[in-house]
């Protein structure tokens, strides 16, 4: 049997339940189907770069998923009928990672830390640089040489 590891995307208008009762459900399909699932991970609800049918959020769920072709397809299959899922990724690959996700880890992270941003370290000036005073040339002609006036306009050349 092949391995897979599969990333759904579920409706922001959802509860937290009703996306546990989606795994369940697709859970159920793999299983029907000669397949297992393992490791499942809710990455919670998170901002979407675009618009994904009028959504704005999701909730991110990932799948370790084992099982044939035919399980994976007619999983597939169901969340593309289904209105709740807004997209999916199935990905085939070597060996399921152990521990915890490249997502999960980050959240650790910024537990950790106590926070999103480094707000110990007090105020901030942007890019903690110092470009120096700004010059933008000689306002009179600067490097393009001296102005011209335009032709056709009150007090230009006629």
């Amino acid at each position: 049997m092949a391995l897979y590891e599969h990333v759904f995307l579920a409706r922001q208008d959802l509860s937290q339940q009703q996306v546990d009762a989606l795994v369940e459900q697709y859970k159920g399909v793999i299983t029907a189907n000669g397949g297992s699932v393992g490791r499942i991970e809710n990455w919670g609800l998170k901002s979407l770069t675009y618009r994904v049918k009028k959504n704005r959020k999701a909730y991110y769920t990932l799948m370790d998923i084992t099982c044939p072709p035919a399980a994976l397809n007619e999983m597939e299959r169901q969340m593309g009928l289904s209105e709740d899922v807004l997209r999916f990724l199935t990905i085939k690959v070597e060996a399921h990672e152990e521990g915890a996700s490249a997502m999960m880890q980050k959240r650790e992270e910024r537990s950790e830390r106590g926070g999103f941003g480094d707000r110990d370290r007090g105020p901030r000036s942007f890019g903690d640089r110092d470009r120096g005073p700004r010059s933008f040339g000689d306002r009179e002609g600067g490097d393009r040489g001296p102005r011209r006036p335009r032709e056709g306009v009150e007090g230009g050349a006629e």
